[in-house]
């Protein structure tokens, strides 16, 4: 099989039993053993108001993580930027920049990461609706961490970052073709989530097609995002991943919660099957040893013709989740 590029994206899941600090500790320990085994990047998401994510500060999370190891880049997968004032986010990763020289990656979406009283809640100004300008943000934060801003523009002055010069590596995540097309157009590399829209390799398509060199990214690059794991068996895999299943299904049904551990799991997949071909149908799973796993991993590459797959992987037990990921890796 060739030699494929592997990345993590950690979501900080929270199992049963658990504490959102244990999760997070959960986070810095899978960053800490991926580094050692070869990973090349390692991403940590954002979502907010779930009992079954952690991870709602990628900007605080980064940085443990990256103290943590010592080779490998980590960043945000992503930054939810309508969310934020686009100079704060260039500020943040300036300063984890500086700590980190070569290590940090910035992935923004336009995602709320959440519900949308969540989003609200969010806002810092509750009078209206927040504005969907989300391609004016992206501009101006490329501004800061890239570009440049032009001496006349009225936020010339505030060009200056504290982590001068180093600066973090923008990234566009996306899971449509829209953010196919904001990454081609301002010359970003790509990640696109097939692990929400198993459709996307279109998309990726059109983006190396359509793509415009900028001064740090002359060559399209894509990022393909798969849920994935892998066990030592296929049958034990099927297991495991009951309990990722079970904790979506509660999610498509605006009640979310911990992840269950697999006994549980596996019974209510038993007693709820429309639920479980509804979650089979709606997310893309690539479930088994690691040989099948990673096969079907390259196969992904292929369809996608990306240049690296960056692997999700979600079960109550934090030691199984190492083991896929070593698995994979070997």
């Amino acid at each position: 099989m060739p030699s494929i590029t592997l990345s993590v994206l950690d979501q900080s899941p929270v199992s049963e039993g658990m504490s959102g600090g244990d999760a997070l500790g959960n986070s810095i320990d899978l960053g800490q053993f991926v580094d050692r085994l070869g990973y090349t990047r390692y991403w940590v998401a954002e979502h907010h108001g779930t009992r079954m994510l952690a991870g709602t500060s990628p900007e605080i999370l980064i940085g443990p993580i990256a103290a943590a190891s010592r080779r490998i880049r980590v960043g945000s997968g992503g930054v939810m930027l309508p969310h934020y004032s686009p100079f704060k986010v260039a500020e943040n990763f300036s300063v984890l920049s500086a700590l980190y020289p070569g290590r940090i990656d910035l992935a923004v979406g336009r995602a709320a990461g959440t519900d949308p009283a969540t989003a609200y809640v969010l806002q810092r100004d509750r009078r209206h609706a927040a504005p969907d300008d989300f391609p004016e943000q992206l501009v101006e934060l490329l501004a800061y961490v890239r570009d440049g801003l032009p001496p006349a523009h009225r936020f010339a002055r505030l060009a200056h970052l504290a982590g001068d010069p180093e600066r973090p590596q923008p990234w566009l995540l996306g899971s449509s073709p829209q953010s196919a097309v904001w990454a081609s157009e301002l010359g970003l590399p790509y990640a696109f989530a097939d692990f929400i829209n198993p459709n996307g390799a279109e998309a990726a398509r059109r983006y190396r097609a359509t793509f415009t060199p900028s001064a740090v990214q002359p060559h399209p690059y894509v990022v393909v995002a798969v849920w994935a794991l892998a066990a030592d068996s296929g049958d034990e895999a099927e297991y495991l991943a009951s309990s990722a299943r079970m904790a979506f299904a509660h999610f498509l049904q605006g009640q979310p919660i911990p992840v269950p551990p697999p006994d549980r799991a596996m019974t209510f997949l038993r007693e709820s099957p429309e639920l479980a071909v509804e979650v089979a149908r709606r997310r893309r799973a690539i479930v088994g040893d690691a040989v099948s796993v990673r096969a079907a991993i390259a196969q992904v590459i292929a369809e996608y013709q990306a240049d690296e797959a960056m692997v999700v992987t979600i079960t109550s037990d934090h030691q199984a989740r190492r083991r896929s990921y070593e698995l994979l890796a070997g």
